[in-house]
C-alpha cells in the first residue's frame, strides 16, 4: 500500500480528494495547522511561519499532494493579507522540501496545487494554455512564485506536477453554493458585465486529475485543471437558475459596487478569460462532467 501525505486536507478540495484516495487503497497522512476530529486519517501538525513540521508525517510516504494555501477570496487584499496569501503557498512548499530532504526519503511524485490566476485577472480573447507566460498582477506573481517553489522538487529528481485549477464546483461549499443561494431566493444576477469567463471544474473531475497525477508517471509540469467547455459569468448564473427552476431577472451587480465591497480583490469576480484543457486531455484523461449544465444538475 502506498502512502500519500496531503496538506490542506480539511479544505474544499482536500476532503473530497482524501475520500477518493482512500477508496483507491492509499494510506493517507494529513499535515495541517491543527488536528481535526472529523478527519479519520493519521494527522500531523506544522507551523509554516515558524518553519516547524512533525517529521513523523514523512515516515513511509511515497507522494505529497500540496493543497494548503490561504483563501484568496477571504478578506480585503491589504498588504498584510497579500503577504499571507503568498507565504502560505511559497514558504509552505519550501518547508516541505526541507523536511523531505531531512527525512532522507525519495518521493515518487510531488503534486502541487496552483491556479488559473497564473494567467492573470483579465478578460480577453486569448484561450490560455500552459505554455503561456504568467501575468504580472498580484495573483499572477503569486502563482509564479508558488510554481517556482514546487519546481525545486523537480530539481531534486522528483517528478513534479502542478495543477492550475479553475473555479471548483462542489454541492455545498465554495463558489457554486454562494452563487446558488441568492438565485434560489429569487435575487440572483450576473456580476459586472457578466461577459467575464469562469473556467470551472466539477470536484469529482478535479480529484480524478489529482489521482492520475500520482499514478501516471508520464505526467510532469503544469496542467490546466478546468473543464473543456467555456462559460461566462452570465452563462453560469443563468444555468444555475435553469437547474434550480428559478429566474435570474435582476440587473447585473455593478462593478463599482463589488469594488466598494471587496477593494482590489474584486478583480477575481469581474475578470476572467478562457483556459484550455487540451494538455490534460492529451494524457488520456476523460472528463465525467465536461458540460456545465450536466455538472450543475449533478451537484444541485
Amino acid at each position: 500500500m502506498k502512502t500519500v501525505l496531503v496538506t490542506g486536507a480539511s479544505g474544499l478540495i482536500g476532503r473530497h480528494l482524501c475520500r477518493l484516495l482512500e477508496t483507491k487503497g492509499y494510506a493517507i497522512h494529513v499535515l495541517g495547522r491543527s488536528k481535526k476530529n472529523d478527519l479519520p486519517y493519521k494527522q500531523f501538525v506544522w507551523d509554516v511561519n515558524k518553519g516547524v513540521v512533525d517529521s513523523d508525517a514523512f515516515e513511509g510516504i511515497n507522494a505529497i499532494i500540496h493543497l494548503a494555501g490561504a483563501n484568496i477570496s477571504e478578506g480585503r487584499w491589504t498588504k498584510h493579507r497579500q503577504q499571507e496569501i503568498r507565504d502560505s503557498r511559497v514558504k509552505s512548499t519550501k518547508l516541505l522540501l526541507k523536511a523531505v530532504q531531512a527525512a532522507g526519503i525519495h518521493l515518487d511524485v510531488f503534486v502541487s496545487s496552483s491556479a488559473i490566476g497564473y494567467y492573470g485577472a483579465t478578460t480577453s480573447d486569448t484561450i490560455f494554455a500552459e505554455a503561456d507566460s504568467s501575468a504580472e498582477d498580484f495573483i499572477g506573481n503569486v502563482c509564479l512564485e508558488w510554481e517556482l517553489s514546487a519546481d525545486a522538487f523537480e530539481q531534486n529528481d522528483v517528478r513534479t506536477v502542478k495543477l492550475r485549477t479553475g473555479v471548483v464546483m462542489t454541492p455545498t461549499e465554495g463558489p457554486l453554493a454562494k452563487m446558488a443561494r441568492p438565485i434560489q431566493s429569487g435575487f440572483g444576477s450576473a456580476l459586472g458585465s457578466g461577459k467575464q469567463f469562469m473556467p470551472w471544474i466539477h470536484i469529482d473531475d478535479l480529484c480524478e486529475i489529482y489521482l492520475q497525477s500520482i499514478e501516471d508517471v508520464a505526467m510532469s509540469g503544469p496542467y490546466n485543471a478546468v473543464a473543456p467547455t467555456h462559460a461566462t459569468n452570465a452563462q453560469v448564473t443563468s444555468t444555475i437558475g435553469r437547474v434550480l427552476n428559478r429566474k435570474t431577472w435582476l440587473p447585473n451587480v455593478p462593478a463599482f459596487v463589488l469594488k466598494l465591497i471587496f477593494g482590489e480583490m474584486a478583480v477575481i469576480f469581474l475578470e476572467g478569460s478562457r483556459v484550455s484543457s487540451h494538455r490534460i486531455e492529451q494524457t488520456g484523461f476523460q472528463f465525467r462532467y465536461p458540460e456545465l449544465e450536466k455538472a450543475l444538475t449533478n451537484l444541485m
